[in-house]
């Protein structure tokens, strides 16, 4: 059976601010009933309202006025009660009268009843706010219990409430209204390190120009600094606009990343839907040492209280809401993947230019296949160079053409050497590696492991040597993707004084050096970088085939980098289970590859991964360049005889 949703760490949560009728209860209730009742038809969990969304937040003194509270305390019990047919929790806001106080509530409700209160803590009262007229801050809260409703039942307030799954310790939320998110040290922190992987904001933020951008960044910022997911619902239509606008928006960031978000000015109300990831978050937590040391404390000064989670996160999933990117380490926003581009490319650039100043070295030395990893190694190396006012005829540029070059490969080596205006040599392998069969006693017929590990082992004693001869050093080509498979020959291109593209995978060496091509707008160069990006994947360790064409193609035989990039990114960066890294590629990969071939894949990725940790373990020197490394000096801590069994075992 395959496990449910919140088994996965997976839950449906939104953000709503629906069209309000201001200062009319009853009209009010029945909106917000009509959106519960179509959330939960769509399969959310947890649904957030605007601050005092049930009257509207500026009604100014009407906030006094006996009837209004009443009606609210009323509208709240009614929608209660409404949560326990449609299996929603629901947070509304509303104002609340405790011992002749009146305070700024957000209300949880869900199995029918109220299940907790908690008011604002921070009430702005500058500029066009005046909340200390009418509200009072959680801090002065007399109690921490109230009697609610018709039949009088106890319900928890404060500030200091964290809902919590029953059953699911790690689907806990907690609650912070508008201005608290705007102070120095906004309640989200401590509730966070307490253990709640969300944070619903009821806000009524109103609209000023330049506003939204602040605004949005604070709720992206607050989701990284928590190491959580926010929920933000601002309130809107129907407001009144007296003297200010409210723009209605919604978001949902989780660890600095924008889930969802809604236009401004909706005359119908907006929404912003998302699936939250508890499980990506608890890892998170887990591999930040302030969350362990800070949690102990914090936990004792919170109060539990227990929600029944809904009944579409405890069966099969049957989808994710939104897409799934088939390439996590690449940016799909055409705008932030140049610049990501840029980013990664000035990384490998310094780090390359420190290890020069370093060593003083006169010359590097670059071994170049005519494929992307080589050619992406020239590229920062010549940039390198430049930006250290050295000399691009300095760079040692070596074909090593072996006993499966092809002709196309090796011209475009020569090609790419010519167009950068670096030093360009060719030396051939081929007499050496025969001589070596020979000293051996290996059948040069035989194309076996020897076979290939011989020319890679020789290709790197010639870069070697002439870095020695040269006063330089080797600069590596291999990259993150075939680190994580092992897809190196052990002292071979496994080797080199510096590994530049150790930090970036394959699927984004692609996109670098089509970023390169059109940055560097020089039409020689883009001509042969381009068949570079259309030439198949291989290291050319075997003979090629009849019409002299690549015959050993990578892809055919460790399976697509997309696929291999794709695990590596939930393996290592999100630590899922094998069943759930199935459940995404089989979302992200839909119409590409079907459910075997993505099995498959993954079982020969999790083997590869554990059997070629001891590679990994003597790795060079290499700039890390995104959230995911495999440096054993760094990221990636592993014994190199660990077993894969419990991995293997998991998936389908």
């Amino acid at each position: 059976m395959k496990p449910s949703a919140i088994e996965f760490g997976l839950v449906k949560i939104c953000a709503a601010s629906p069209k309000l009728c201001l200062a009319n209860v009853r009209e009010n209730e029945l909106e917000i009933g009509a959106c519960l009742r179509r959330f939960a038809n769509d399969g959310i969990a947890i649904a957030v309202f605007p601050e005092l969304s049930l009257t509207g937040h500026s009604c100014g003194d009407l906030f006094f006025q006996t009837q209004l509270l009443r009606e609210s305390a009323r509208a709240v019990e009614s929608l209660a009660r409404l949560t326990e047919s449609l299996d929603i929790t629901a947070i509304v806001g509303a104002p609340l009268l405790v011992r002749q106080r009146i305070y700024n509530c957000a209300f949880v409700l869900g199995g029918g009843k109220v299940l907790g209160i908690v008011p604002k803590s921070h009430l702005p009262n500058t500029c066009e706010f005046y909340e200390k007229r009418w509200f009072a801050p959680a801090g002065e809260l007399p109690v921490a219990e109230v009697e609610f409703g018709e039949n009088g039942g106890v319900v928890p307030i404060g500030a200091d409430l964290i809902f919590e799954a029953e059953g699911h310790s790690e689907c806990a939320f907690g609650i912070e209204l508008c201005e608290d998110l705007w102070v120095p040290e906004p309640p989200s922190g401590r509730l966070a390190v307490a253990g709640a992987h969300m944070i619903f904001n009821l806000s009524a933020s109103d609209e000023v120009v330049g506003k939204t951008k602040f605004r949005r960044d604070l709720v992206k910022m607050q989701s990284a600094r928590c190491l959580a997911a926010y929920a933000y619902a601002g309130a809107g239509i129907g407001e009144s606009t007296t003297d200010i606008v409210y723009a209605g928006e919604c978001f949902i960031a989780q660890n600095d990343f924008m889930l969802a978000e809604t236009e401004k000015f909706s005359l119908e109300g907006s929404v912003a839907v998302a699936q939250i990831d508890l499980e990506l978050l608890a890892h998170k937590r887990r591999t930040n040492a302030e969350f362990s040391a800070l949690r102990e404390d914090a936990s004792a000064k919170f109060r539990r209280v227990k929600f029944r989670l809904s009944s579409s996160h405890v069966a099969v999933p049957a989808e994710i809401f939104g897409n799934v990117s088939r390439t996590p380490f690449v940016a799909d926003n055409a705008e932030i993947f140049d610049a990501h581009c840029r980013e990664a490319f000035d990384i490998q650039v310094s780090g390359l230019m420190r290890r020069i100043l370093h060593t003083r070295a006169k010359r590097v030395v670059v071994g170049v296949s005519g494929g992307l990893d080589s050619a992406l190694a020239i590229l920062v190396a010549r940039e390198a160079f430049l930006r250290l006012g050295k000399d691009p005829h300095d760079i040692v540029g070596i074909s090593l053409p072996g006993l499966g070059t092809s002709a196309r490969t090796r011209q475009n080596a020569l090609d790419l050497m010519k167009a950068l205006g670096i030093c360009a040599r060719e030396i051939s392998i081929v007499p050496a590696v025969k001589q070596h069969f020979a000293d051996i006693g290996h059948d040069p017929q035989n194309f076996d492991v020897t076979y290939e590990n011989a020319q890679a082992r020789e290709r790197t004693q010639v870069l070697m040597d002439v870095a020695s001869r040269e006063g330089g050093f080797v600069v590596g080509t291999g990259d993150l993707s075939e680190l994580a498979l092992g897809w190196c020959t052990f002292n071979g291109d496994h080797i080199s004084m510096y590994h530049v593209n150790a930090g970036v995978p394959k699927t984004l060496i692609r996109r670098i050096i089509a970023w390169v091509a059109k940055e560097k707008r020089d039409n020689a160069l883009a001509g042969v970088l381009a068949d570079v990006l259309d030439t198949p994947i291989s290291p050319e360790l075997k003979p090629t085939d009849s019409a002299g064409e690549i015959a050993q193609k990578t892809e055919d035989l460790v399976g697509p980098y997309e696929l291999h990039d794709f695990f590596l990114f939930h393996f290592c960066g999100n630590a899922f289970t094998p069943e759930k890294i199935l459940f995404l590629a089989e979302k992200a990969f839909a119409g590409v590859y079907d459910a075997a071939t993505i099995e498959k894949w993954l079982r020969i990725f999790i083997k590869r991964f554990f059997s070629q940790q001891f590679k990994r373990s003597v790795a060079p020197d290499g700039p890390k360049v995104l959230s995911i490394g495999l440096s054993p000096r760094g990221d990636w801590r592993m014994p190199s005889d660990a077993n894969a069994g419990t991995w293997l075992t998991e998936s389908r």
